[in-house]
């Protein structure tokens, strides 16, 4: 599993019937900023993930990949490599708040 923000979505008119009524979203990762461990920064990278949820774009969310995606009641018949298994409230790395939803701007 891995954190990452809602960036965007997909709109695909044409797909495979199992996909139909999907919400497709464009997932950036994040990770622990090496240098000061006090934020989260982006990786650089881009994933689409099949929402489940709700999210929205700007949300900090928890995905899941590769076979593990497919092992959630809403997924398990889908064509799929990433899920949104989570909205992130918050996240604190050695006592140290690095990301909280409700301080962001």
């Amino acid at each position: 599993m891995f954190l990452a923000r809602v960036t965007g979505s997909i709109v695909s008119t044409q797909k495979v019937e199992s996909m139909k009524g999907h919400k497709l979203l464009i997932v950036e990762p994040y990770r622990l900023d090496t240098d000061s461990r006090e934020r989260l920064t982006t990786t650089g990278r881009t994933f689409i993930a099949v929402d489940t949820l709700g999210a929205g774009e700007g949300d900090l969310v928890l995905i899941c990949q590769g076979s593990s995606a497919r092992l959630t009641p809403e997924t398990k018949t889908l064509p799929i490599d990433a899920v949104i298994t989570g909205i992130i409230d918050s996240v604190h790395v050695e006592k140290k708040s690095v990301y909280c939803r409700n301080e962001e701007g």
